[in-house]
């Protein structure tokens, strides 16, 4: 398949005709090629954004919020397409993206589409100073949205629509490893009457397209998804251009768990926490902390769980861990498991790669649970992004309080308790951007989302998004 950049409305060839290999996870083999696109592509796209804004900004709420309802219906209309695609090109089982990452993309366009005729602007009267002052909310011009390869449309469309809800233009780049379903996007926002220019997808590589966006004098604010080295990077170049910055980066979320617990609703949940999307999710938590009189039990109950999980091609809907997303990736988790050992851990499971029958070239490796007796190795402090979690026991709060907070990063927490007073102090001491308590994952879109540390700047999510995509202007009248 070839994939081309959409500028426009319209899909073209990257100016200097150089491609790049995409290839499928479940079988190791290249299935199609991508435009290798540079700031020349990036320049194009930005025309085309900026000659749609002036009308794109003036478009009234009403009908930008139809528009993207109509994009949300269109996305739903094309789930069963759009899931085999997102699971070719990331190795995800086709059930999970059935069921989490396309209808999370349609719901992305459905909240901010609805969200942005209820977003509304501030009013103070000056008693007694015969004044009052208003506060308008206005779009920033053309933005930049950088999204991952973990949960590709999901993410994609999670920046993309407050930007377009509140009346930007973009120049959206996707993760090179995972661009079909982006690519798809482009006809989807035609056929939903999306005007031409309003969206523009350039793909490439971060450091040629996605860095040019970041660098281009005239696109007013970045929004990235992704590592926290390549933050760290954008951050010191849009810093400097007095840009609005959005990054959302990496995690090493602790799962903390108490003897207290409702036990079987926490070892299910904490199944799909390690596991889900092979790991490769931010959230995911892959560090578990557990009490140590329910230690042993949970040590065993817990590998005999993951123990049963199926590793497979992703189009069997009986998998329910399907291909990592790349060979470097696999082979950059394979590694953590080595240092881990190296480091003292105990594989209790797991920790080799897996072989399918009649795909022996893909990229799949066994759920792994490793043992530690210090906070201190690396597969404790680093983010693997992978099918791997540690567990450790701990003695009291202030014990695990403190571990749970020693590492760089505060993406997310979860704890499992019954007792409300250590809900409260707990959730109020940790450091993280989100807490879950007896829960994970369940996510209400009005809420704020973002980490903080290593695991990002601001927050996306509800009116937060939308606070970020406008600039505020203070008006005040004397009468």
């Amino acid at each position: 398949m070839i994939i081309k950049n959409f500028i426009n409305g319209q899909y073209v060839d990257p100016i200097g005709d150089e491609w790049i290999e995409n290839y499928c996870p479940a079988d190791g083999e290249i299935y199609g090629k991508i435009p290798d696109s540079t700031r020349d592509d990036v320049e194009v796209a930005y025309i085309a954004a900026k000659s749609a804004f002036p009308s794109w900004s003036a478009t009234p709420v009403e009908e930008r919020s139809r528009i993207l309802l109509n994009i949300a219906e269109t996305i739903e209309n094309n789930l069963e397409r759009l899931a085999e695609a997102e699971s070719e090109d990331n190795g995800k089982p086709v059930k999970l993206a059935k069921r989490i990452d396309i209808p999370r993309a349609s719901q992305n366009f459905r909240f901010f589409g609805h969200a942005i005729t209820q977003f509304s602007s501030e009013s103070h009267e000056t008693v007694g100073k015969n004044a009052i002052n208003y506060t308008l909310r206005q779009p920033l011009g053309v933005v930049g949205c950088i999204s991952p390869w973990n949960l590709p449309l999901y993410l994609f469309t999670w920046k993309i629509a407050p930007a377009l809800a509140a009346g930007n233009c973009v120049v959206a780049k996707p993760s090179e490893i995972t661009p079909l379903t982006a690519f798809m996007l482009g006809e989807i926002c035609n056929d939903a009457g999306l005007p031409k220019g309003v969206l523009n997808i350039v793909h490439g590589f971060g450091h040629k397209a996605g860095q040019a966006i970041v660098e281009h004098p005239d696109i007013k604010a970045i929004s990235f998804t992704g590592g926290t080295q390549t933050g760290a990077k954008i951050a010191a170049t849009a810093a400097p251009l007095f840009k609005k910055m959005s990054l959302e980066l990496g995690g090493k979320n602790p799962n903390i768990i108490f003897a207290d617990c409702d036990y079987e609703a926490m070892i299910d949940t904490t199944v799909q926490s390690s596991f889900s999307n092979q790991g490769q999710i931010c959230l995911c938590g892959s560090r578990i902390f557990i009490e140590r009189p329910i230690y042993d039990k949970f040590k065993s109950d817990f590998v005999a769980r993951i123990e049963k999980l199926r590793v497979g091609h992703p189009n069997d809907d009986h998998v329910d861990i399907g291909a990592l997303v790349s060979k470097d990736h696999l082979e950059k988790v394979l590694d953590y498991v080595d240092i881990a050992k190296n480091e003292g851990g105990k594989i209790l499971c797991g920790g080799e790669r897996f072989i399918v029958k009649g795909f022996d070239d893909g990229y799949y490796m066994n759920p792994t649970v490793i043992e530690v007796d210090s906070d201190d190795c690396r597969a404790n402090r680093e983010e693997i992004f992978g099918p791997v979690v540690t567990i450790m026991p701990f003695d009291t709060e202030e014990e695990v309080l403190e571990i749970s907070n020693k590492v760089d990063y505060g993406l997310s927490a979860t704890i499992w308790t019954n007792d409300l007073s250590r809900t409260m102090r707990m959730s109020h001491a940790i450091h993280s951007g989100i807490v879950w308590v007896n829960t994970w994952m369940l996510r209400d879109l009005r809420t704020p989302f973002g980490g903080v540390k290593n695991s990002g700047v601001g927050r996306e999510g509800g009116f937060e998004v939308l606070r970020f995509f406008t600039e505020p202007k203070n008006v005040c009248i004397k009468y």
